[in-house]
């Protein structure tokens, strides 16, 4: 790399970076925006981002980003408490939760089950899934994206719920193979919940 940027510079494009989906220029045109703002909108930024670093932290429930425990989510008396949405990542929950189709709760795995990167059953939130079945739960919606890892993921709850005669269904396949549901937009999201099956 060449050496026309001052090393503050430099350090901070380097951690502009870090963020998925940043390249390198991408982080560099980052820098330069945020470094030519007022100082006021400098400091309101790292105030904000510091401040969600230090509060924000995982519902003990469903496994969401909160501020408050448990989260909104959980929280709310007019979500079905019967039906569970599970999915990998927080992300998931709001990408799911735009189309306001679904008001069910939710479990978030936190991963799937990934054989090749050395991930199995225990690396994820399934103890924690099985152990929210005591209450009367009538269906477990898997939502776990649909490529090799997440329908390893799904077969495997699925086979972990049915001995406990609990209706495990896998949402409808409107979101492509190998996509990432973050990315689905709100009418296929849509689709793929009102069209889920049974597994």
């Amino acid at each position: 790399m060449l050496d026309f940027y001052p090393v503050a510079i430099e350090k901070l494009i380097e951690e502009f970076a870090k963020l998925p989906g940043i390249g390198h220029k991408t982080a560099q045109r980052l820098t330069l925006y945020v470094l030519n703002l007022p100082k006021e909108e400098v400091d309101e930024f790292s105030k904000a981002l510091v401040k969600a670093r230090g509060t924000i932290k995982y519902c003990s429930i469903c496994g969401n980003f909160t501020d408050t425990d448990p989260c909104a989510i959980c929280s709310n008396p007019s979500r079905d408490k019967k039906i569970i949405c599970v999915v990998e990542e927080p992300k998931d929950i709001m990408a799911i939760e735009k189309v306001r189709e679904y008001n069910g709760v939710y479990h978030v795995l936190h991963g799937v089950i990934s054989p090749m990167s050395g991930k199995g059953p225990d690396s994820i939130k399934l103890k924690e899934l099985v152990s929210r079945m005591k209450d009367e739960i009538k269906e477990v919606i898997v939502a776990t994206n649909p490529n090799v890892d997440g329908e390893a993921t799904a077969m495997y709850i699925s086979k972990l719920l049915k001995p406990l005669s609990i209706k495990v269904t896998r949402i409808a396949h409107g979101i492509p193979m190998g996509g990432d549901l973050e990315y689905a937009d709100e009418i296929t999201l849509s689709k793929a919940l009102e069209g889920r099956k049974e597994i």
